[in-house]
């Protein structure tokens, strides 16, 4: 289920705008988009869902409808859960532009389960498996394919986005581990993006009866993610999307305080523009 009451002036905005270097968009939950000078356009997990209450309740608005945007070069997808691969909000996304759908393997069945190419004018060679290790070239990014440590994810990936402006990542839901550590080796990140949110009590799928949650990481997992990633900015998503589970991102600037990284914390609200 998708709708908003913003119009469509968000995505006529990033349609419109003429960044020098890279500009990004945050949509609210862990929803990104990125445009280069040249005008390559990326989304990466946009969730324009309201949940499934009461379970999953939306707390922030949905920003635009899918139809409305006007240019997508690529939908980036990190794992298969609804709010990082959901039909109804990106499928609409690839009918109208034309992009193309770039999913690790489960990401892609949700495709299939939810008959992207039968309810959708989304043709089957515009799904696209990536794996670890692989690099795409969309348009003037350059996007390396690495793992993720999600622990309720399946197949998570994460996507390390290399333009002359700077270096974007992009973690998805995933927390501290190993493969942080093989990113911050490998890459000089300029600005990423890790899930940040409370534990709270969620009801139970089966029997409805609250059940302690951990979905994201907390205050100080999200600080030690920065300093695996020997981050120079980070940007807290997701903390704004769940009732229960929603986080106030400004208690960062102490937790970070006696860390070395990140070098600085950027705080961004649903529809906020940010400069790589």
């Amino acid at each position: 289920m998708t709708g908003t009451d913003w119009g469509d002036w968000l995505p006529a905005e990033i349609a419109e705008a003429a960044p020098e270097g890279v500009s990004l968009w945050y949509l609210g939950c862990n929803g990104v988009t990125l445009k280069a000078a040249d005008g390559t356009t990326l989304f990466i997990d946009p969730y324009l869902g309201t949940g499934d209450p009461p379970r999953t309740v939306r707390m922030i608005p949905v920003p635009f409808d899918p139809e409305d945007v006007r240019e997508a070069d690529a939908v980036l997808c990190t794992h298969e859960h609804t709010d990082h691969v959901h039909g109804p909000s990106q499928a609409p996304i690839l009918a109208t532009t034309g992009a193309t759908f770039y999913a690790p393997e489960d990401s892609l069945s949700v495709t299939e389960e939810e008959s992207w190419t039968k309810e959708w004018d989304v043709s089957e060679d515009r799904l696209v498996e990536v794996t670890e290790g692989e690099t795409l070239e969309i348009g003037a990014f350059t996007v390396h394919v690495e793992p993720a440590n999600d622990p309720d994810a399946t197949h998570p990936v994460s996507y390390v986005i290399e333009h002359e402006a700077g270096t974007f990542f992009h973690a998805g839901d995933a927390r501290p581990g190993e493969p942080f550590e093989r990113v911050g080796d490998r890459y000089e990140i300029d600005l990423a993006v890790l899930a940040f949110g409370t534990v709270g009590t969620i009801p139970d799928k089966e029997s409805g009866e609250p059940v302690r949650t951990r979905w994201y990481s907390d205050e100080n997992m999200v600080i030690e993610a920065a300093n695996q990633l020997e981050l120079d900015r980070l940007l807290p998503t997701h903390w704004d999307m769940w009732k229960g589970l929603t986080a106030d991102p400004t208690v960062l600037h102490r937790h970070a305080g006696s860390f070395p990284y990140p070098e600085s914390l950027e705080i961004a609200e649903i529809g906020d523009r940010i400069e790589l």
